[in-house]
């Protein structure tokens, strides 16, 4: 008999938990089982992105383990969309004015950090691959089950 444990995940998004466009992103993920969320700030988080990318860039990402792959700002954005099942028009929207709403995010939040250049796809690096499962722990869910009823 086993039962289960945390949810396990093979994707996670990593957003600001304050920022309404990154809540959204979050939001929209409700129709993917398999995709959890961590808030950016979280000390897991912070480390996963340390072992990434050298530093801890603030922006949006999407990182998945099967696929080997982390999406960062503009690129995670149009996965998730695309992943979510977003029209094409959507997806253009919200690539061709992400810049647009993070700069306004960045100015509502008073955060004096710079534009980060992360907007790509990046393949996973082996110490944040080594880091995932206890990122993938501490995921939340959002999927909500289709109605049954």
């Amino acid at each position: 008999m086993t039962e289960p444990t945390a949810p396990q995940f093979s994707g996670i998004l990593l957003y600001d938990g304050d920022c309404p466009f990154c809540s959204a992103a979050s939001t929209a993920m409700r129709q993917l089982e398999a995709v959890g969320v961590v808030p950016w700030e979280e000390p897991v988080a912070q480390a996963f992105l340390e072992a990434q990318f050298g530093e801890t860039p603030f922006a949006l990402f999407f990182a998945d383990i099967e696929a080997e792959t982390v999406w960062a700002g503009r690129a995670a954005a149009t996965e998730l969309c695309e992943r979510a099942g977003m029209p094409v028009l959507v997806r253009d929207i919200v690539d061709e004015n992400y810049e647009r709403v993070a700069d306004a995010v960045r100015f509502v939040s008073g955060t004096d950090r710079e534009i980060d250049p992360y907007h790509d796809a990046y393949p996973l690096a082996d110490d944040a691959a080594a880091l995932f499962d206890d990122l993938a722990a501490s995921g939340s869910r959002t999927h909500v089950p289709a109605n049954s009823g």
